[in-house]
C-alpha cells in the first residue's frame, strides 16, 4: 500500500516524499497548489519528484470532502502523513477564513476519511505556536497550551484535540508533531532566512519584530524528515480486547505534541533551547541535536554542511531552486 502525503508540494512534504521515494516506498502525494507563496516553487518541487517511478501526484484540496472521500474509497494507505495546512502566523490576521477551511475543515475531512478507511498511522503537523503565551522554558509536551496568541496557533491546537477525540472514539492511531521553525533547501520564501537574505541582496533594511528582543529555534529540514520517518512505523499502541470503540483508551491511541526542535541555528541572544525533545527520543531512540555539535564531530552530511555555510539562498530571479546539491562547487544552484 502507498503512503499518502498531503501538502506534498510544500517544503516539508516535498522532502518527506523524496526520502520515502529514495527508499523505494510507494508515495501518493496530494496538494491544492494554492497561491499563498510562489506556485512556481511548488511546481518545481513536484518536478523533482516526478523522476521517481514510485511517486504519483494528484491535485486535490482536502477542504473538498467529496474529492477526499473518493480518494480513500479508491484505495487504502499504509500511513497518512498530513502536512497540508494554511501556514503563517501574521497572514492569519489578514485572511482568517483560509485557516478555517484548510486547517479545521480540511483536517476534519481527513480524519473522517481515515475513520472510513483506517491507515496504520496518521501523523500530522502541529506547531510550536500552540505554546502561545506560555512563559516557561524550555517548552514541553506536558505544558498547558490553552493560550494561543494567533488564529494559526488556535487552529493547530484544535487539530490536536480533534485527533485526540478520533483516537478515543474510533481507535485511530495518531501522532502530532510540534515543529519549531523549519529551514533548509527548497524552503518557504516567506520565512526569515529568505526574507533577510533577499533584503540584503536588494540593499533594503531587514525588517524585525519586537525591536529584535526575541530568540528562536530553527530546525533543519533533515531533522524534521528523520523524525517523521522514524515515527511513521511506530504508531501509538491501541488497547487490546473487545471493548467498543467508544470505550478505547484515548491516551494509548494518540500522541499529541512531540516537540521537534534541534536548536540547529540559534540566535546569539537566545541562551537555551525553546523545547525539550525527550519525548521524541523516548519514542524513536533518536532526537535532533545542535547542528554545530554535528559539524564539530564531523557527522554532518556534505549537503547539510554546504547548505549551512552558503546562505546565498534561492533569491535571484523567481527565487526557485533548480537543484540544491552542487556538482562542482559548494553553492546552491539558482534558477536563471
Amino acid at each position: 500500500m502507498p503512503v499518502l502525503i498531503t501538502g506534498v508540494a510544500g517544503f516539508i512534504g516535498f522532502h518527506v516524499a523524496r526520502r520515502l521515494c529514495e527508499a523505494g516506498t510507494e508515495v501518493l502525494g496530494i496538494d491544492n497548489l494554492n497561491g499563498y507563496y510562489s506556485v512556481e516553487l511548488k511546481r518545481a518541487r513536484l518536478q523533482q519528484l516526478s523522476g521517481f517511478a514510485n511517486f504519483r501526484f494528484q491535485p486535490l484540496d482536502i477542504a473538498n470532502s467529496v474529492d477526499l472521500q473518493q480518494l480513500f474509497t479508491g484505495q487504502a494507505f499504509s500511513e497518512v502523513i498530513h502536512l497540508a495546512a494554511q501556514a503563517g502566523v501574521r497572514y492569519s490576521l489578514d485572511n482568517p477564513g483560509a485557516y478555517g477551511q484548510a486547517n479545521l475543515v480540511g483536517f476534519l475531512n481527513l480524519l473522517e476519511a481515515c475513520r472510513q478507511q483506517p491507515p496504520r498511522h496518521l501523523i500530522y503537523a502541529s506547531s510550536s505556536s500552540v505554546y502561545g503565551a506560555n512563559a516557561k522554558l524550555p517548552f514541553s509536551v506536558d505544558d498547558p497550551v490553552e493560550q494561543p496568541v494567533s488564529l494559526y496557533a488556535a487552529s493547530k491546537r484544535a487539530n490536536e484535540l480533534m485527533a485526540y477525540s478520533y483516537a478515543h472514539l474510533y481507535r485511530l492511531p495518531t501522532t502530532g508533531l510540534r515543529f519549531f521553525t523549519v529551514y533548509g533547501p527548497w524552503g518557504r520564501p516567506d520565512m526569515a532566512l529568505f526574507k533577510f537574505t533577499r533584503a540584503m541582496l536588494e540593499g533594503r533594511p531587514i525588517e524585525i519584530y519586537n525591536n529584535g528582543l526575541m530568540g528562536r529555534d530553527f530546525t533543519y529540514i533533515d531533522d524534521i524528515v528523520e523524525s517523521i520517518l522514524r515515527l511513521r512505523l511506530k504508531p501509538p499502541s491501541l488497547p487490546t480486547g473487545n471493548r467498543p470503540a467508544s470505550c478505547s483508551t484515548s491516551a494509548a491511541a494518540s500522541r499529541c505534541g512531540c516537540c521537534i526542535s534541534s536548536s540547529a541555528w540559534r540566535t546569539p541572544w537566545a541562551s537555551r533551547p525553546s523545547a525539550t525533545t525527550c519525548h521524541c527520543k523516548r519514542e524513536t531512540c533518536w532526537r535532533p541535536g545542535p547542528m554545530w555539535a554535528r559539524w564539530r564531530a564531523g557527522s554532518t552530511s556534505p549537503r547539510t554542511h554546504r547548505w549551512n555555510t552558503a546562505l546565498t539562498l534561492s533569491l535571484a530571479g523567481t527565487g526557485i531552486f533548480t537543484g540544491f546539491e552542487p556538482r562542482t562547487h559548494n553553492r546552491p544552484q539558482v534558477a536563471s
